[in-house]
């Protein structure tokens, strides 16, 4: 299994509804990609100030294979959404943090 962890660094000058219409996008996906176990989608609410380096929202997702991941990953629904949580970020990609690990 494979979690796709995903934090973003939105620009302060997006608003509130722009980036919960964002996370939103993220979350629809889960209706039409068969492979996905589990999403969690949210704000930061660590109490460890400035360890979140400006990564305010996040989501993970939890994918039955990396062959699963994979096609999430070619989807147009998430290259959409993707590039659109890119033009939010902090100097765009570079405001997008991403990781995955086999669980």
């Amino acid at each position: 299994m494979i979690r796709h962890c995903v934090f973003v660094n939105f620009d302060p000058a997006v608003s509130e509804t722009t980036i919960d219409d964002l996370m939103q996008a993220i979350a629809d996906l889960r209706s039409h990609l068969a492979g996905i176990v589990a999403m969690e989608i949210g704000a930061n609410v660590s109490p460890e100030v400035g360890m979140d380096k400006g990564y305010s929202r996040g989501f993970t997702i939890d994918f039955d294979s990396a062959d699963s991941r994979d096609i999430y990953l070619a989807d147009p629904a998430h290259q959409a959404a993707g590039a659109k949580l890119v033009n939010a970020a902090v100097g765009g990609i570079d405001g997008i943090f991403v990781y995955d690990m086999e669980i």
